[in-house]
């Protein structure tokens, strides 16, 4: 097996990844949004559509997973996909590529330049939503896998290789740990590879090792059962709107630390290694400040830089507070209520159930003085993963990269959460996040899209990281 041979492969066999109903094309046209009810049916039309495409490939096990309902009172769940194809090698390693095949919704509809769901390819890009955010990036590694076998001449691959592409991504991942729990035996595994981010930028290949977790609440304080008039009783009775600025200003010190008692004592500080390697990308923040997150500045955590705080630091934000009379004009009243949402990144090795517990002991110390302060947890919260930079696994997949880029990788963070840390967690596994989009791929938003040029080295990466891989654990 050779870098050209299969680079070859993958540029002679491309288009048969993207074009027609059984490529990327066809795929993208399923308009499957887990979020809307009315799309339950086009979820499942696009599990059915993978599970097609995995048998033609050559899995000798696929399975559409239903998810049921949680409790037998809410609504059942969306279809995940599950394939396996064991290795000859009795001693080969067992991985798990992880993937979603549901999307977000397409509103405003009017901001598209071309339909969600009517695929166009413009030069180098292909524009759909689900492109890059997952379809494309599940996709890449079916060409890879053929690319694995046709130039190894191996009958199976190197490793025992599982797929798992869930329906609910996109839509908060409701059942999936429960669909951990319940298979864990069939998804057991040594490594899991998930291919649902970013490299740094076009000149910059990279990998990401982590992702925070998060936990989000809303902070209800009472005060007076009525509105009242604010000239009879203001400045005599609590006002709960001011309480609460009180409670969200208080949340932070001086310094950008969030000042909730223990909030910091289980944070895994960024090693001297990390912050250097960090250092050294490419990082333009004027750019990032003033096009990317169209802001006029930064603000955070102090001793930190920018990519060190939204990717490796924990964080308090507030986001939404309302109460009292917000009409036209004016009414001069101390409002009975005030309500705010909050939600904390986390790092690794912060556990949201804990900061959940602070968090609710740090709000009852406004409740008192004519004001019922109550917070509640949207859930359990979704912990933080992180793999090591010096874990063989990672090793391996850096290798892969470099081979398929022809450049040397860096190592990055994601600032957002997914369901990784379940995945890390249910199945006592590392987790290695092999993705090839971009940062203007415009996950989420109007006119996604994604490099055709970059899946294909997708495809490169995928066809050499499963003998990588294999090559780990011989040794």
């Amino acid at each position: 097996m050779t870098n050209d041979a299969i680079e070859q492969y993958c540029r002679e066999h491309f288009d048969e990844l993207v074009a027609g109903e059984n490529g990327l094309v066809g795929w993208l046209q399923i308009p499957s949004i887990s979020a809307s009810p009315e799309h339950a049916g086009d979820v499942r039309r696009s599990a059915e559509w993978l599970a097609a495409r995995l048998r033609a490939v050559g899995f000798p096990t696929v399975e559409v997973w239903e998810t049921g309902s949680l409790d037998g009172s809410t609504p059942e769940g969306l279809p995940a996909v599950f394939a396996e194809w064991p290795s000859d090698d009795a001693d080969a390693p067992v991985v798990t590529l992880y993937g979603h095949h549901d999307v977000q919704p397409v509103d405003p509809l009017e901001l598209w330049k071309t339909p969600p769901f009517e695929p166009t390819i413009v030069g180098d890009d292909l524009f759909g939503r689900g492109a890059i955010d997952d379809k494309g990036q599940v996709l890449f590694h079916l060409l890879g896998l053929q690319a694995h076998l046709a130039t190894t001449g191996r009958t199976s691959p190197a490793v025992t290789l599982k797929v798992i592409v869930e329906g609910e991504e996109e839509s908060g991942s409701v059942h999936f740990r429960r669909l951990l729990e319940d298979h864990r035996d069939r998804l057991a595994c040594d490594v899991v590879v998930v291919s649902d981010t970013s490299v740094f930028d076009r000149d910059t290949p990279s990998i990401c090792t982590g992702m925070r977790g998060l936990t989000d609440c809303q902070i209800d304080l009472h005060g007076p059962d009525v509105d009242l008039h604010s000239g009879s009783f203001g400045g005599a009775v609590p006002n709960p709107l001011a309480v609460m600025a009180d409670l969200l200003a208080g949340l932070h010190d001086a310094d950008g630390r969030v000042t909730i008692d223990g909030f910091y004592d289980r944070v895994v500080m960024l090693s001297d290694r990390e912050r250097e390697l960090f250092a050294k990308l490419p990082f333009n923040e004027h750019g990032w400040v003033h096009e990317t997150a169209l802001s006029r500045g930064t603000r955070g955590e102090a001793g930190y830089s920018t990519l060190e705080r939204i990717w490796a630091r924990p964080t308090a934000e507030v986001n939404g507070m309302w109460g009292g009379y917000t009409g036209p004009g004016h009414k001069t009243i101390v409002p009975t209520d005030a309500h705010a949402k909050v939600s904390f990144r986390l790092v690794a090795d912060q556990e949201p159930l804990e900061v959940q517990e602070a968090v609710k002991d740090y709000v009852a110390r406004y409740d008192r003085d004519g004001i019922t302060a109550t917070v509640t947890f949207s859930g359990p919260g979704v912990r933080p993963c992180l793999t090591p930079l010096g874990h063989p696994a990672l090793q391996a997949a850096t290798r892969a990269m470099e081979k398929a880029f022809g450049k040397e990788i860096r190592y990055t963070r994601e600032g957002g959460s997914g369901p990784e840390a379940d995945l890390a967690d249910v199945l006592t596994a590392p987790v290695l996040f092999v993705g090839v989009g971009l940062p203007d791929d415009r996950i989420h938003a109007p006119n996604e899209r994604v490099v055709l040029s970059q899946l294909r080295l997708g495809a490169q990466v995928a066809a050499h990281l499963w003998s990588e891989l294999a090559e780990v654990k011989r040794t």
